[in-house]
């Protein structure tokens, strides 16, 4: 999967926030908000192809101490969030 390429990150009123880059009148009935862990897997893999598994490899490689098991399981759950929110193309 790779994360949709016409949605940026823009800090606005120091929020991290998803939107789509030129469009005028947007929607805004839902903001999404990133926190800390979400802008780094965001950046992380912004412009990449991707995979559960490359997730659960950033977490492990940036919070020392997480285990594999949270890892994995907080890995799956932020892919799953991007896929209900249509952040990604599979």
């Amino acid at each position: 999967m790779r994360l949709k390429e016409e949605y940026k990150v823009r800090n606005i009123a120091g929020e991290n926030v998803v939107i789509m880059q030129g469009t005028y009148g947007a929607d805004m009935t839902r903001v999404i908000a990133l926190n800390e862990t979400s802008l780094l897997l965001w950046n992380e893999l912004q412009g990449k192809e991707f995979t559960a598994d490359n997730v659960t490899a950033i977490l492990l490689d940036n919070f020392e101490g997480l285990e594999i098991e949270t890892a994995t399981a907080d890995a799956a759950a932020w892919v799953e969030k991007l896929r209900e929110c249509k952040l990604v193309n599979e």
